[in-house]
């Protein structure tokens, strides 16, 4: 694929797509922290002769994170140490006005893309390349730089339509996190534990399977909402989780857990919360009117043994909700126990980048990425839209 230096940008308007989606206090509303904001700033600032246009997500729609990037834009600006313009607004004409009277050196901000329908759903390129997000924005640019690696698994218009109508190269995230993860996965060794928290159940389940038959995976710890899932497969839990189309990941868990009988490993214990404080209770008392908020200690050892004996390990999504102090400890002990281990250690997602940040042993880890699932993709070896747009036009250019 090309690079910045592939391609004359200096002076251009670029449209440069990366990933800021951040967690977001519910109670506040606010940022909870900005590695992702601060990843985007390193391309901004290798594209500073351009006009730069950045477009990001955040959040989805019906949740507390499904908001404005009016924040994101002064979190960058201080980043930056310069004024980034915002517009609240993505292809109107607000937002064509700003984009055309850019000067060399300016950096605008679009709002949130899944503000716009078409986001919030996957196409074909050929079919990506005609939606009014692309074809209202196309010929306002010159180039496109992908650079959201945390997305690369989502077939989204602004990651895959764009780069069919115009020059397009990868920003520096992308050329990172692909060189980091070739180096990585030429010295990882067997056992592969992985260990699978965090609310994004159906990417996980899509994973799982390629990752065990690629042999990326001998062990699953599970942990989270994805856990409850498998409980209730196993028959350990009994009541409705309160996922939409519950039934059918219930079955498709029941599957894999017959398909592979010896590799996942299911909670024990579980905390929940009781009148405000952390209470440790076995899996087989709860109950409907229990929300587990984080994994209990016997889980905890448990899992931290095995761990310890693995020779690879990949963790992607917090074993429960940190944020809370009364419910850190599952991720704070699973992380520690990763970053004392002997084997090789890769971290995934914006909330378990955060953790290690709050626990300070993120340069114990050998690989930290805010990508959540694009790289649990990666690693099971699919194929990724993000990087198919960069090849394909990379591919159009040598012919």
């Amino acid at each position: 694929m090309l690079t910045i230096e592939d391609l004359p940008l200096d002076g251009k308007i670029v449209f440069l797509r990366v990933d800021m989606n951040t967690p977001i206090d519910p109670s506040t509303g606010k940022l909870m922290e900005l590695n992702r904001i601060q990843e985007a700033s390193v391309t901004i600032r290798d594209l500073n002769k351009s006009k730069v246009v950045v477009g990001s997500h955040q959040g989805r729609v019906g949740r507390d994170d499904y908001i404005s990037l009016a924040q994101h834009a002064e979190a960058l600006s201080k980043i930056l140490g310069k004024k980034v313009k915002f517009a609240d607004d993505i292809f109107g004409p607000t937002a064509i006005s700003q984009i055309d009277s850019l000067s060399k050196g300016e950096v605008l901000l679009l709002d949130n893309l899944r503000f716009t329908a078409e986001e919030n759903m996957e196409f074909p390129p050929e079919v990506a390349v005609k939606t009014i997000l692309v074809q209202k924005l196309y010929r306002h640019f010159d180039a496109c730089v992908l650079d959201a690696f945390p997305t690369a698994h989502r077939a989204h218009p602004s990651i895959v339509g764009f780069s069919y109508l115009l020059p397009t190269c990868a920003g520096r995230l992308v050329s990172k996190e692909l060189k980091a993860l070739k180096n990585i996965m030429t010295v990882a060794k067997a056992p592969f534990t992985t260990v699978l928290g965090g609310a994004k159940v159906s990417d996980r389940l899509e994973a799982i399977d390629t990752l065990i038959a690629n042999k990326r995976a001998d062990r699953v710890l599970l942990c989270g909402l994805i856990a409850n899932v498998f409980l209730k497969a196993a028959r350990k839990i009994e009541y409705d989780i309160g996922l939409d189309s519950e039934q059918k990941l219930v079955d498709r868990a029941a599957a894999l857990m017959s398909d592979y009988p010896d590799t996942f490993e299911l909670p024990q214990d579980v905390a929940i919360d009781n009148n405000g404080e952390r209470k440790e209770i076995l899996v087989n008392d709860l109950n409907n009117q229990n929300k587990v908020y984080d994994i209990g200690s016997k889980t905890i050892d448990h899992y931290s043994r095995i761990i310890r004996s693995s020779g690879t390990i990949f963790m992607s999504g917090p074993p429960g909700f940190f944020e809370n102090p009364n419910f850190g400890l599952g991720t704070e002990s699973l992380l520690r126990a990763m970053a004392s281990s002997f084997g090789t250690t890769i971290v995934s997602g914006g909330h378990l980048s955060a953790a290690l940040e709050r626990f300070g042993i993120k340069e114990w880890i050998d690989h930290v990425s805010t990508a959540g699932g694009a790289l649990v993709m990666f690693l099971a070896g699919k194929r990724l839209p993000l990087i198919d747009a960069l090849e394909n036009y990379e591919m159009k250019v040598r012919k």
